[in-house]
């Protein structure tokens, strides 16, 4: 007997994974929910365990620019500190 991996999306079964199996064969599928497999991690968990200690810039998010495109760096504006347009 061979054991496939698959879920139930509201309308098919589908396997997990394209399994190998002859073409044109009639099968007898037996359904029960896995036993001791956890489910799949949220996006959140994921990027949780896969976060990395870098060493990018804490202002990487303002100045994302200037680090992509390579433009100058120009020291912040009282107008964009205060909401405002008056420059230094």
């Amino acid at each position: 007997m061979i054991a496939i991996n698959a879920h139930f999306d509201g309308k098919m079964i589908a396997p997990d994974e394209p399994p190998n199996l002859p073409l044109n064969t009639v099968f007898r599928v037996r359904i029960g929910e896995s036993a001791g497999e956890p489910h799949p991690r949220s996006a959140l968990a994921w990027l949780e365990g896969n976060a990395i200690d870098d060493d990018l810039p804490a202002n990487l998010s303002g100045r994302h620019d200037c680090y992509l495109y390579g433009s100058q760096i120009r020291p912040p504006s009282i107008g964009n500190i205060l909401g405002g347009s008056a420059q230094l």
